[in-house]
């Protein structure tokens, strides 16, 4: 595929002027150090993987992982993964020599290569020590539940990943040059709705996306079926599924071919955005966090009332605790699911809102918020503005400081400061690495494993029903360090 050439209806490139003062200057650079890490990273997998999401190869034993377990596909010395993301059946891998790796769902094309000629082995049901009360079917695609690398050769010469993107079907990369590319396609409620205007339906290898804005892109944010896009101008761009006014402006069903595309929506002077799977976050350079899209358990945090199949139509400012977004206390990093979202302060502090039904928010259910949000029978249904979390699962102590937050569809990981991951939300799919209870977990609950134990995790994902974590080993003094701290 040729480089990227400059239409009528994609502006050329221009670079945002050292004197440019009218709006913000957003440095692609202070944006890749949040999605890479300085060295090779030991690569865990987790939760239910009947649609080849772990990524631990083809065997049929591999498609239920209670705890993390290393992904032996992905050496640390020799596939060197520095950076993931994770959708909501597939995930993709960034490494330190700049090649993207993939796994999992590949039905639409999200994995960026053909897998159509893997055998897949079912179990014989006359074998001895089968039986039909066992739902085992077999074994996997081994060509989607084995790791491997996308080809690169549509990308050009030199250009470097600095971000990967996993929705639902689609996967984005953002190169070092403000360029996009991206395959897979987008769903709406109707099925699949497409993958750019009504030129391409189903896009399966990489593809440049035509420039869409005049300046560099420096993020992206990935949701179910749509992305955000931010440029240096600090001006957001929304493509995909609108249906749940996701996109940040209205999309009429008549047109809605016409417009998948990337396209901005009103939004300037914005320094960081985010997504849950059918809502959208933005901050802007003051501090002022706005988000849209569904809201129907409170997760666009912009109100204290909830309503049943709620939107919120437009950006509007989400309501922060009190010194919230401000000096040590600034927005760090935002996470989102489906139905709860998780703003990560600078001090560590974990706020919370959303759904309780499966204990995705975060709260314990006998210390509920005061603004907790009861239907008419009274039951607990959801936390309507952001709230610091505050306990875990060992009530004697505080929770501890956090650098990281992921959330998936219905579960989320924290990543304390000492590289200890914790997690809460529904456990029925394992995705919570807690072992063989698959209970619901109310609150943060550090996953303790043998295979974890001695290492730093630095990033993590969480997809519909599985989690993927990234860690450095720790020495062995440092090892033996975090033991005694944990016997105290």
């Amino acid at each position: 595929m040729s480089k990227r050439t400059h239409t009528a209806d994609s502006p050329a490139r221009k670079k945002v002027s050292k004197t440019h003062t009218k709006n913000i200057i957003n440095n692609q650079a202070d944006y890749a150090a949040r999605y890479l890490s300085a060295e090779p990273l030991d690569v865990f997998c987790w939760g239910t993987g009947s649609m080849c999401e772990l990524g631990l190869g083809p065997l049929a034993k591999n498609k239920e992982v209670k705890r993390p377990r290393l992904n032996a596909f992905l050496p640390k010395d020799s596939a060197k993964i520095v950076s993931f993301a994770v959708g909501g059946m597939h995930t993709i891998a960034l490494d330190a020599d700049n090649n993207i790796w993939s796994w999992g769902c590949n039905d639409v094309g999200a994995l960026g290569r053909d897998t159509s000629g893997a055998a897949e082995k079912l179990k014989d049901m006359d074998a001895a020590g089968n039986d039909d009360s066992d739902d085992d079917d077999g074994d996997l695609n081994e060509l989607e539940s084995t790791p491997n690398k996308v080809d690169m050769s549509a990308f050009p010469a030199g250009a470097k990943v600095v971000q990967l993107a996993a929705l639902d079907n689609l996967s984005c990369a953002l190169l070092d040059d403000g360029s996009v590319y991206a395959w897979g396609t987008f769903r709406c409620n109707e099925g699949i709705l497409g993958f750019y205007r009504d030129e391409i339906k189903v896009q399966r290898t990489p593809w440049a996306v035509p420039r869409f804005s005049q300046y560099d892109i420096v993020q992206m944010a990935g949701g179910k079926d749509h992305i955000l896009f931010l440029d240096q101008e600090g001006i957001v761009f929304a493509w995909g599924n609108g249906q749940q006014n996701q996109l940040g402006r209205k999309i009429m069903d008549r047109y809605r071919l016409k417009t998948l595309d990337p396209r901005p929506f009103g939004l300037r002077h914005v320094k960081y955005i985010a997504s849950g799977e059918n809502h959208s976050f933005a901050l802007d350079a003051k501090g002022k966090l706005v988000s849209w899209g569904l809201n129907q358990f409170g997760q666009c945090g912009t109100s204290t009332s909830v309503e049943d199949g709620a939107l919120v139509t437009k950006p509007t400012k989400v309501l922060l605790p009190e010194g919230a977004g401000e000096g040590t206390k600034k927005i760090r990093q935002i996470s989102a699911g489906e139905h709860h979202s998780l703003v990560l302060l600078e001090d560590g502090t974990v706020l919370s809102c959303g759904r309780l039904d499966m204990c995705e928010a975060g709260f314990s259910k006998d210390d509920l918020p005061e603004q907790t949000y009861r239907d008419e029978h009274g039951k607990a249904r959801s936390v309507p503005v952001l709230t610091a979390l505050t306990k875990g699962a060992d009530s004697s102590k505080p929770l501890p400081s956090f650098k990281y937050v992921a959330a998936g569809s219905h579960h989320s990981v924290a990543i304390a400061q000492n590289g200890i991951a914790y997690s809460w939300g529904f456990g029925e799919t394992y995705a919570l690495g807690l072992g063989p209870d698959d209970s619901d977990v109310a609150v943060p609950t550090r996953i303790k494993n043998t295979a974890t134990q001695d290492h730093r995790i630095v990033f993590a994902g969480c997809g519909g029903q599985f989690s993927v974590s990234g860690g450095v080993a720790l020495s062995d003094d440092a090892a033996e360090k975090r033991a005694d701290e944990m016997d105290d």
